[in-house]
């Protein structure tokens, strides 16, 4: 989330068939890169940096704003989720908005390793020093146990 929140306008550099998501305030200060391939989510950012230029007071070069101008914090980015969750009814079992800066985060490492992509590109992408940090965001379920043994050659 804070890697979210400090994000600035030009840590996004887009054009129109690459982008970068430059990271500079990551865990212990490291900064990484993080490509921004999907056009989508790239026309996404190209517009929002068009809105936010008419915004009234913006002094800031942060590129998410509160609805004063400023820089938006941690919490508002989690009350936002929440909205977001409760608008589309994800909730978890106690009715509680089921979405977070922590799941995204999650979902995003998880999809990137079924989907193959090996573990050290997931922790480069994540931020992380030690595999075994990316490890506990891309833990198997009962289905992928299920698939990796499918693959085993049978007598049959």
């Amino acid at each position: 989330m804070s890697e979210l929140v400090a994000l600035d306008v030009d840590d996004v550099p887009l054009s129109a068939r690459k982008g970068t998501v430059i990271v500079r305030a990551g865990k212990n200060d490291d900064s990484r890169t993080v490509p921004l391939t999907d056009a989508a989510a790239r026309a996404a950012v190209a517009e929002w940096k068009r809105e936010r230029t008419f915004w009234p007071g913006v002094d800031t070069a942060a590129l998410f704003l509160n609805r004063r101008g400023g820089r938006l914090s941690d919490r508002a980015v989690n009350l936002l989720l929440a909205e977001l969750a409760a608008d589309a009814d994800v909730v978890d079992e106690n009715g509680r908005p089921a979405l977070s800066a922590h799941v995204l985060r999650h979902t995003f490492g998880t999809n990137l390793t079924r989907s193959g992509v090996d573990v050290v590109t997931v922790a480069q992408l994540m931020g992380h020093k030690r595999l075994e940090t990316t490890r506990r965001y891309t833990l198997p379920t009962q289905a992928d146990l299920e698939a990796a043994v499918a693959h085993l050659p049978t007598d049959e």
